[in-house]
């Protein structure tokens, strides 16, 4: 693996390529860098007409915070106003009575006293308003990107993972609607407050006015030209980051792999290298920054120089006088303070620009199989459910499944077996519509799935798999995932059948105990039953088994056997099963090698030719029989 230093220099070179300025790099899976290709300006122009119609509702919420923020602005830029008559009118005004000056000192600063604490009240409130709207729009963004991931195909998830999904649903959701703040309130109240500033002091002393400021315009324009070079880096600092959560979520997912193999030196090394490479990338992006900000701390003091040579020129010509020049200098101050912070939310703009591309690169793609036009409700009850030449392919060219044809009645038990890697468990996908076939089509009741509505077709289906998922929560909880309805009587009494009433009652708090993570207080064989506890609860129509009795003991996988053929009358079911005694009783049997179907038949009539499935009972016979005797 290389070293961020080796990585990082290669980003350098990449980004520094003539025929590609936005050349981007970032974390690959295996830890080496790769290509990332740049958002165009037709799609960063795109994203953020996205990003506006997503503002839209809170218009009214900022206008409320524009008008407090110009309030603040108001009270403020009259201060000097005041503090200028109050040295000129006041304290070096020698044709008044001491008395009376000292009368004008007091009100003139009661004045700027009662500014100071309204504008700061003004300021607090507009503070408030922008945390609360904030906080409504990272929700809205938050929720709804959440919502659009669940619904992405299987195929997107897989390459996003796990690390990547955490990620763009926490830093890139607050860097995008950190973009409220750094692109359109701040530097907002900044124009107005810079606005007013400069035009009190062209209005003051145009000339002075104009010797203060000539270096500014072409500062800005060279701070975004500047800029826009850095949006690139932080996209690729936030894949980086990506692929470093995304690692760190799949090593503790296997800590179990990581020790018996000792990989713990490994995944540290790893670790520090993506963080370093994030560092490299993260310290030569403030590199660039630095370098215009440096600018700007020069010309800030060679701007007040020249405020008070020529106004103290302007002093002794008589042209001005001491509280027209301090206030001058305070209203500079007042227009290069909102200048500065509008440049500053120049390069804070770009990481938000670069987290929004991600959350609307992830909002862009299509979500799982849309339903189409005129789709309809899954027809009830299920009659048939039928595969007419399908074939499937995860990749192109590399063919998973070949005209595979099969006819399904209702409330029969349909056996899958043969070796693995025949396609087993992605005809099952299939069927459950993970996956649309490529070629050929699949029937219920002989309506295409592809013309009926996804959400009610799964609803016709209940699934337990041989590697089980179980949620952080309590017993009864994940009994009743897909069915919240459920009484404590139905959930006992789906756990009986699954033979797990009696392990759970044993437990501290019964069905009111919790089970970590993945259900990790759970023994393999308890946390099987509770996921076949789960299916009977659901009470489908159509029931996929995939080994669910591989990991039981004799004794209850014979109880669970009982329980599941009263289960499987009525309803169509698909069981995928490698200890081929289990399926015997099976309506068919489908024997699959290759992708293909290669025979058809009950338990008797495949036994009473030679084949692939007798073969694969007499081997397992032989297996069983050595493994007795030993």
């Amino acid at each position: 693996m290389p070293s961020s230093r080796r990585r990082f220099l290669q980003y350098r070179k990449d980004r520094n390529k003539k025929d590609d300025k936005d050349a981007q790099t970032t974390l690959g899976p295996d830890g080496t860098e790769q290509s990332v290709k740049p958002v165009d300006k037709a799609t960063r122009r795109r994203y953020l007409r996205q990003y506006l119609q997503w503002l839209r509702p809170y218009v009214g919420n900022m206008a409320l915070v524009f008008t407090v923020a110009i309030a603040a602005v108001g009270m403020f830029s009259v201060k000097p106003i005041f503090s200028a008559w109050m040295i000129d009118k006041a304290v070096l005004n020698d044709a008044l009575p001491v008395e009376q000056r000292i009368k004008r000192m007091a009100m003139y600063g009661s004045v700027l006293i009662g500014l100071t604490v309204l504008s700061a009240v003004a300021e607090a409130w507009r503070t408030y308003l922008v945390t609360v709207l904030n906080a409504k729009f990272v929700y809205r963004v938050r929720q709804n990107l959440h919502d659009h991931v669940l619904r992405l195909p299987l195929s997107d998830l897989s390459q996003l993972k796990a690390g990547g999904v955490v990620s763009r649903l926490s830093g890139d959701v607050d860097a995008t609607t950190g973009l409220i703040q750094m692109a359109v309130i701040s530097p907002g109240v900044a124009l107005v407050q810079a606005a007013a500033a400069l035009g009190i002091i062209v209005v003051w002393n145009w000339k002075l006015a104009m010797a203060a400021m000539a270096v500014v315009p072409p500062m800005v324009l060279a701070h975004g030209f500047w800029v826009r070079g850095i949006r690139p880096i932080y996209r690729s600092m936030r894949g980086d980051r990506q692929a470093v959560d995304a690692r760190v979520t799949e090593t503790f997912g296997g800590i179990r792999v990581v020790r018996s193999f000792r990989r713990e030196v490994r995944e540290e090394q790893d670790y520090a290298v993506g963080h370093h490479t994030v560092i490299r990338k993260s310290v030569f992006a403030h590199l660039l920054e630095m370098g215009v900000n440096s600018a700007w701390d020069l010309l800030m003091p060679a701007i007040t120089v020249v405020v008070v040579w020529y106004g103290g020129y302007l002093l002794v010509h008589g042209q001005a006088t001491v509280g027209e020049l301090f206030a001058f200098q305070w209203y500079v101050f007042l227009l290069l303070g909102p200048v500065m912070r509008i440049v500053t939310s120049m390069s804070q703009t770009q990481q938000g620009m670069a987290a929004m591309e991600r959350v609307f690169d992830l909002l862009d793609k299509p979500k799982d199989k849309p339903d189409a036009p005129g789709a309809v409700d899954a027809p009830q009850p299920v009659r048939t459910l039928s595969l007419e030449n399908v074939d499937f392919s995860y990749r192109p060219g590399t063919p998973v499944l070949q005209q595979v044809s099969l006819d399904v009645q209702a409330g029969s038990m349909v056996a899958l077996v043969g070796p693995s890697g025949a396609g087993k468990t992605t005809l099952t996908d299939l069927i459950a519509r993970f996956h649309d076939p490529v070629a050929g089509r699949i029937l219920l009741n002989g309506v295409d799935l592809r013309q009926i509505k996804l959400d009610s077709y799964r609803r016709l289906f209940g699934i337990v798999e041989q590697d089980v998922f179980l949620f952080d929560g309590t017993v009864r909880d994940n009994i009743a995932y897909g069915r919240r309805t459920a009484t404590l009587e139905q959930i006992q009494d789906a756990a009986r059948r699954a033979s797990a009433h009696d392990f759970i009652t044993a437990m501290p708090r019964g069905y009111d105990t919790l089970i970590g993570e993945r259900g990790l207080k759970l023994s393999g064989g308890q946390r099987q039953r509770l996921s076949i506890a789960r299916a009977l609860l659901a009470d489908p129509a159509i029931l996929i088994l995939d080994e669910a009795t591989s990991n039981l003991d004799t004794e209850n996988e014979q109880l669970i056997q009982a329980a599941l053929r009263e289960l499987y009358r009525g309803r169509t079911t698909f069981v995928i099963a490698h200890r081929l005694s289990t399926v015997t009783h099976a309506d068919v049997i489908v024997v699959m090698d290759q992708g293909r179907i290669v025979d058809r038949g009950t338990h008797e009539s495949l036994m009473g030719k030679p084949g692939l499935y007798r073969d694969m009972v007499e081997r397992q016979r032989q297996s069983f029989d050595i493994a007795g005797a030993m």
